[in-house]
């Protein structure tokens, strides 16, 4: 199998990244408020910035994105995957309850494999609230699960108006140029999701995978 084929092969596992990303529960019940969360995220003690984080899961709002990025390079390994569940977490609130309670029913039609009825769901969550960035990212995931690929690409570009930090629709991006054939483009978006999540363990073998191709491929053309 040639390189470029076991890259695009690998590549089919980031849905799980992107296309079923859905945020987990936290272990236990907060204790802290957002504002006290936020300053044990400023901690020396590892122990205090993984309460921090794992408050913020419960209670953070988009305001607390940034601060819950940069915990995903924190030196300790449970702050960092606590602060890669509470970044989904925060990014699947749209502050409104009826919102919330629809994009939950898309959420689980999606995870039952129920497309078109997840589309229509997300369909209303995008209307009634369009600024709400997770809204497009769950309906580009369901439309890349249908190979509706030219869809996909245009809620992800709706999400990156919103949310230029989302690093599971940059994954995506990277996801349907592998499918769309075209490498070098997967390539420079994974790349970018990496660098905004250095986590993605799947994203950097995948990454990996490219390069090697593309080198061989060049090699081919000399």
């Amino acid at each position: 199998m040639r390189e470029h084929d076991r890259a695009r092969l690998l590549g089919t596992v980031l849905a799980l990244v992107w296309a079923l990303a859905t945020p987990l529960a936290a272990q236990t019940p907060p204790r802290l408020s957002r504002e006290q969360a936020r300053q044990q995220l400023e901690s020396s003690d590892a122990e205090a910035r993984r309460r921090g984080v794992a408050a913020l899961a419960e209670v953070g709002i988009m305001a607390d994105a940034p601060a819950l990025l940069r915990a995903l390079r924190d030196p300790d390994p449970a702050v960092r995957t606590l602060a890669e569940e509470a970044v989904w977490q925060v990014w699947s609130r749209s502050g409104d309850a009826e919102t919330d309670r629809l994009f939950a029913a898309g959420v689980e039609q999606m995870s039952r494999g129920a497309g078109a009825e997840a589309i229509e769901t997300f369909t209303r969550v995008i209307r009634g609230k369009p600024d709400f960035a997770e809204g497009w990212n769950k309906r580009a995931t369901v439309y890349f699960l249908m190979g509706e690929y030219q869809k996909s690409l245009a809620d992800c570009d709706e999400v990156m108006k919103r949310n230029p930090a989302h690093f599971g629709a940059l994954a995506g991006y990277g996801q349907i140029y592998l499918q769309l054939g075209e490498p070098e483009k997967a390539l420079e978006y994974f790349e970018r999701a990496l660098a905004v999540n250095p986590n993605l363990s799947q994203v950097e073998m995948v990454i990996e995978q490219l390069r090697a191709a593309l080198i061989r491929k060049r090699k081919d053309t000399i």
